[in-house]
C-alpha cells in the first residue's frame, strides 16, 4: 500500500516536471545535436577557434536529454509500481526507491534546464557600480558587493577581486570581483541591471528615507573561444597605482591596468595581479566577455521585443527593489518573486530569486 504522503510527493515531482518540460522540445534538442555532431565530424573541426565551445555544447544538450528520457521512464515505471503495490506490499519499497531517484534526477534535469546557455558553465566576473547620490548610494554598492560575496561563499566557491575603488567618504565607487564555480556565470547572468534600494540613510542627520540605486553587471570568463575582433587602435590603456581592497599589499609600482574601449565606451580595470602584464591580460579578458555580452543582450532585446515583454530586461532597467523602510521586503520586477526577509538576503540567501529568474526566463526562450 502506498502511503499518502508518497503520493502526494510524486504528484508535486510530476507537477514540477510537466512545468519544466513546457520549455524543452525533445525534437529541437535532438536536432541539435545531430547538427553539432555534423560539425565535430569535420576533419578541420579542432582548427576552428569555438571547437571547444561546440563540443561542450553537444555533451550539454546529450545530458540534457538523456536526463529528459530517463524521467519519463522513471514515472512510467512508478504508475505501474502503485498499481500493483495495492497487492504486494514489496512493490511499495521499490516505489518508494524510484520516488527517491525521481526526485534526484527532477533537480539534475532542471539544472540542465535552466543552465543551458552557451557559457552558463563558466567563472563570472561581477562588477558593481553607484548611481547618482553620493555616499548614500556607494554604500549601497558595497552592500549589494557583499551580498554577492556571501551568496557565493555559500556555494562554496572561490572570490577575488579584480578591481576596488573605495568611495571618498564611505562604499566603493567601482568594483569588479571574479567568481570561481561551476555554473557561476549561469546562476548570475540573469542579476545585471539596476537595483534599488529604500532606507532610512545612516548618513543623514534628519534621519530622512532616501532611495538609492547601483548596478550590477555580470559576464562570463571566457578564453579564446569566442570570436570577438577587438582593435588595437580601439584602446587606450593607462596605468595607475593600485589602492583598495586586492591591491594596497600587492601593488607598490603603477601596474594597475585602465582599458577604455573608445569604439563603446567600456571602461574595465584591474588591480590585483602582481604585475602590469598580468593586469592587462585580466582587463582584456573582461572587455572581450563585455563585448560579447553586448552582442548577447541586442539578441535578448529582440526576442523580448518580439514577444512583448522588453521592458523587463531592457539594458540597464530596474529589476529589484531592496525596501528597508517604511516595511522590509525586497521584491523583483520581472519575476514578481518577494519575501519579506530583506536581513537573509542582503546575507546572501538569494537562490530563490536566481531560480525564479532562471524559470522567467527560460519560459520566454531567452538563455
Amino acid at each position: 500500500m502506498i502511503s499518502y504522503e508518497l503520493k502526494t510527493k510524486l504528484e508535486e515531482l510530476k507537477d514540477k516536471f510537466q512545468t519544466l518540460t513546457e520549455v524543452f522540445n525533445e525534437e529541437e534538442i535532438e536536432s541539435d545535436i545531430s547538427k553539432l555532431e555534423k560539425e565535430m565530424s569535420d576533419p578541420n573541426f579542432w582548427n576552428r577557434s569555438d571547437s571547444s565551445q561546440v563540443m561542450r555544447r553537444a555533451q550539454a544538450l546529450k545530458r540534457e536529454l538523456e536526463s529528459f528520457r530517463r524521467l519519463k521512464a522513471l514515472f512510467e515505471d512508478v504508475e505501474v509500481g502503485i498499481e500493483l503495490a495495492e497487492e504486494d506490499p514489496e512493490m511499495a519499497e521499490h516505489v518508494e526507491e524510484l520516488a527517491k531517484e525521481i526526485e534526484e534526477k527532477v533537480t539534475e534535469f532542471e539544472l540542465y534546464l535552466l543552465l543551458s546557455g552557451p557559457y552558463d558553465d563558466r567563472n563570472a566576473f561581477l562588477s558593481v557600480h553607484p548611481g547618482a547620490g553620493g555616499t548614500e548610494s556607494h554604500d549601497w554598492a558595497e552592500m549589494l558587493l557583499r551580498m554577492y560575496v556571501r551568496w557565493a561563499e555559500k556555494k562554496g566557491f572561490q572570490v577575488e577581486t579584480v578591481e576596488y575603488q573605495e568611495g571618498e567618504e564611505a562604499g566603493v565607487k567601482s568594483a569588479t570581483i571574479r567568481i570561481v564555480g561551476e555554473y557561476a556565470y549561469g546562476y548570475l547572468k540573469f542579476e545585471r541591471g539596476v537595483h534599488r534600494l529604500v532606507r532610512i540613510s545612516p548618513f543623514d542627520a534628519n534621519h530622512r528615507r532616501h532611495t538609492s540605486f547601483a548596478s550590477v553587471n555580470v559576464v562570463p570568463e571566457i578564453e579564446e573561444d569566442i570570436d570577438i575582433e577587438i582593435r588595437p587602435e580601439d584602446l587606450r590603456i593607462d596605468t595607475f597605482r593600485a589602492s583598495g581592497h586586492g591591491g594596497q599589499h600587492v601593488n607598490r609600482t603603477d601596474s594597475a591596468v585602465r582599458i577604455t574601449h573608445i569604439p563603446t565606451g567600456i571602461v574595465v580595470t584591474c588591480q590585483n595581479e602582481r604585475s602590469q602584464h598580468q593586469n592587462k591580460a585580466t582587463a582584456l579578458k573582461i572587455l572581450k566577455a563585455r563585448l560579447y555580452e553586448i552582442e548577447m543582450e541586442k539578441k535578448r532585446q529582440e526576442l523580448l521585443k518580439i514577444q512583448g515583454e522588453l521592458k523587463d530586461i531592457a539594458w540597464g532597467s530596474q529589476i529589484r527593489s531592496y525596501v528597508f523602510h517604511p516595511y522590509t521586503m525586497v521584491k523583483d520586477h520581472r519575476t514578481g518573486y518577494e519575501t519579506g526577509n530583506i536581513d537573509a538576503v542582503m546575507d546572501g540567501e538569494l537562490d530563490d530569486f536566481i531560480k525564479a529568474e532562471l524559470v522567467y526566463f527560460a519560459k520566454l526562450g531567452v538563455k
